[in-house]
């Protein structure tokens, strides 16, 4: 904290000069302790190349509370973070933070005196109140980048009412925005074909993922804790990690699996406590009744999970809505063999590296899989390596920004 505090007796042009100053807006914040944007931005931050580029990060105050960080201004990744404080007023939270860390990223940019400053936003929250704030960016020479992140306005999880504002305010996003970012081939074509009336300028540059193996080995001893307390086995388990919400198809994946004749173990990483879902889905599948289905609960221990993901025998991936995935691109890099939903999406991410099934069709994929030989399991585990190493380490997805945030 002793730097922060040096650091804010300086004013922010003086310690700057004239780089490009980025302001990043729509992650809850850094150092992350969530997922997907607060991931990002970390690795935006911390795998910077460019140092005549300077990031401003937002962040949610309680997020930057959980890094015991107290001052409204503060240094981490060598980006300058700014705490936002927001009312607790439900669902509209994001909205309302959004558009006050926005704001106030546009008086920094005053203050500052900074020459065409960027500004990016994370996810379409706030399309209804853009048309004031464009013109405030237009007065000081910057541009507003979008990141449309995916199809929100699908999800399950909101009411009809909350599906449409998500839509509209993508729209609306879509026509303020310079340029939009999307981290998809497939949500990228989408923009074009549906705002088309915009003309909207689009450009692709997709999630990253960490390629470096567990430090941890079987014989370590929170290794062998959890695989006894979970009564489960190296290499004799399928695996999903993610979000427990119906368009991730847990369903689909349930179902599949009980009708297949498979003797190894369905083991489903995700938070399950008071969730309505789940008691649904107990009673119409009966999962509870097939002791292979094992609900184990999260695993916060980032070495462990990534060991548990490597030693399992295959993931099962049922994500349709969306961009890249970060669950996907994690299993890849660290899963031998993947079973993906058949969308495209998956297969944009996949291609010829992982095995796909229809939702009415896994129980036949599974039951094919455990007839392929360690060869040709090898096989797909090298395409989906190299596809990983190719196209999705966060050393070339934060190139890719770089050269878009220089121009």
């Amino acid at each position: 904290m002793e730097r922060s505090r040096k650091f804010l007796l300086r004013p922010f042009h003086v310690r700057r000069k004239m780089k490009q100053s980025v302001y990043i807006v729509g992650s809850k914040g850094i150092p992350a302790k969530y997922g997907g944007f607060e991931t990002f931005v970390e690795k935006l931050t911390e795998c910077q190349q460019d140092r005549e580029i300077q990031y401003y990060v937002a962040c949610m105050r309680e997020n930057s509370a959980k890094s015991n960080i107290t001052a409204d201004t503060f240094e981490h990744n060598g980006a300058i973070c700014y705490n936002i404080d927001v009312p607790n007023i439900g669902p509209a939270r994001a909205i309302a933070y959004d558009i006050a860390a926005l704001n106030k990223a546009i008086e920094m940019a005053k203050e500052n005196q900074d020459q065409a400053p960027i500004f990016y936003v994370l996810a379409c929250r706030i399309g209804p109140f853009m048309a004031g704030i464009k013109k405030k960016i237009k007065a000081i020479g910057g541009s507003l980048m979008v990141n449309p992140d995916g199809h929100e306005w699908l999800r399950a999880k909101w009411s009809l009412p909350v599906r449409k504002y998500w839509k509209f305010s993508e729209q609306l996003m879509v026509k303020h925005a310079d340029l939009l970012i999307c981290d998809s081939k497939n949500i990228e074509a989408y923009i074009q074909k549906d705002y088309a009336k915009y003309q909207p300028k689009t450009t692709y540059i997709a999630y990253g993922t960490d390629t470096s193996k567990s430090i941890l080995s079987k014989e370590d001893e929170k290794v062998r804790a959890w695989f006894a307390d979970k009564q489960v086995s190296e290499g004799n388990y399928y695996l999903v990690v993610g979000r427990f919400v119906p368009e991730n198809n847990y369903e689909a994946m349930i179902r599949g699996f009980m009708q297949s004749s498979s003797k190894k173990d369905f083991v489903l990483i995700t938070n399950v406590e008071q969730n309505k879902f789940y008691e649904q889905l107990r009673k119409d599948t009966g999962f509870d009744r097939d002791p292979r289905v094992k609900f184990v609960g999260t695993v916060y221990d980032q070495e462990l999970l990534k060991y548990i993901r490597e030693q399992a025998f295959a993931y099962f991936h049922g994500h349709e809505v969306g961009g890249t995935n970060p669950s996907l691109l994690e299993a890849l890099e660290s899963t031998k063999l993947n079973l993906l939903l058949d969308v495209g999406f998956n297969r944009e991410v996949g291609e010829d590296g992982a095995l796909y099934w229809a939702k009415d069709q896994l129980a036949r994929v599974i039951n094919e899989a455990e007839q392929l030989d360690a060869q040709a399991i090898e096989a797909l585990n090298e395409k989906s390596s190299r596809r990983i190493a190719k196209a999705f380490t966060w050393e070339k997805i934060v190139a890719d920004y770089e050269k878009e945030f220089k121009g």
